[in-house]
C-alpha cells in the first residue's frame, strides 16, 4: 500500500498493549505490590514495562521465576493472585498513548472504522476499555478467546476486517511486537510496526518487515494523513 493509499484505508486496527494504551503503569504496580506481599523485593519499573507485551506469565516470571518453576502449581497459584488483582487495578493508571486521542479522533471525524485486535483475554480487555471509555467509539474488538487461533495466526485479523465487512487488503494493522506484524502480513494487511511500545529488550522494531515504521503516535498521524 503506497502513502497515498494508505491515507484512503477503509479501516484501522490496533494492537491494545503498548500500540493503543499504555497499561505498563498497572502492571508495575500489581506485581510490585505482589512481590511486597510475598516478602519480596520490589523491580524497577522499566525492567517490568520490557517483560509486559508477553503477557501475565512473563510479568509474574520475572519476579518469582527464581523461587518456583513456572510450570507448577504454586507458580500458576501465584499467576491467578496477579491476574485477580490487575482486574481490580485494571484502570488505575492505564492510558492512552499521548497523542492517541487526537489520532482516534480525527479517524472517527473522517469516518474511518477503527478497533482493536488483541491477545488480551475479554475478561480484562472489556472492563478496561470500558473504563477508558473507548468501548462505544471501537468498532470492533478481537480477543483471542473469540477465536481458535491467536496472532500471530491470522484468523483473529480477519474475523475483525469480516465484523466491519471491510476486505482484510483494506485494512491497516498497527502493533508494537514482531506477532502483531506477522498477524497483519498473514492476513493480508498493510502493517504499521511501533518503536514507542513495548519492544522486548534486544529487538528493534526494524526488523520485523512491516510495511512502515513508526516511532510515535504523532509520526502514525502524520503516515496516515490525519
Amino acid at each position: 500500500m503506497s502513502l497515498a493509499s494508505l491515507a484512503k484505508a477503509e479501516a484501522i486496527l490496533f494492537d491494545l498493549d503498548g500500540t493503543l494504551i499504555d497499561t505498563a503503569p498497572d502492571f508495575i504496580g500489581v506485581l510490585n505490590r505482589q512481590l511486597q506481599a510475598h516478602g519480596r523485593a520490589t523491580l524497577p519499573p522499566e525492567k517490568i514495562r520490557a517483560s509486559v507485551s508477553q503477557g501475565a506469565k512473563a510479568v509474574v516470571a520475572l519476579g518469582f521465576a527464581d523461587r518456583v518453576n513456572t510450570d507448577s502449581p504454586e507458580f500458576e497459584a501465584l499467576r491467578q493472585e496477579f491476574l485477580q488483582s490487575y482486574l481490580q487495578h485494571i484502570a488505575d493508571e492505564t492510558v492512552l498513548f499521548p497523542g492517541m486521542d487526537a489520532l482516534l479522533t480525527m479517524l472517527e471525524a473522517r469516518g474511518t472504522p477503527w478497533g482493536i485486535v488483541t491477545n488480551k483475554h475479554s475478561m480484562f480487555t472489556t472492563p478496561l476499555l470500558r473504563a477508558l471509555q473507548l468501548d462505544m467509539r471501537c468498532k470492533v474488538a478481537i480477543c483471542p478467546d473469540m477465536v481458535s487461533h491467536s496472532k500471530p495466526h491470522p484468523e483473529p485479523m480477519l474475523k475483525a476486517a469480516g465484523m466491519l465487512n471491510i476486505r482484510p487488503e483494506a485494512c491497516v494493522y498497527v502493533g508494537d511486537h514482531r506477532r502483531d506484524i506477522e498477524a497483519g502480513r498473514n492476513a493480508g494487511m498493510t502493517t504499521v510496526a511501533v518503536g514507542y511500545g513495548y519492544v522486548l529488550e534486544g529487538e528493534s522494531a526494524a526488523d520485523w518487515d512491516a510495511d512502515y515504521l513508526v516511532d510515535s503516535v504523532a509520526e502514525l498521524a502524520t503516515l496516515l494523513r490525519i
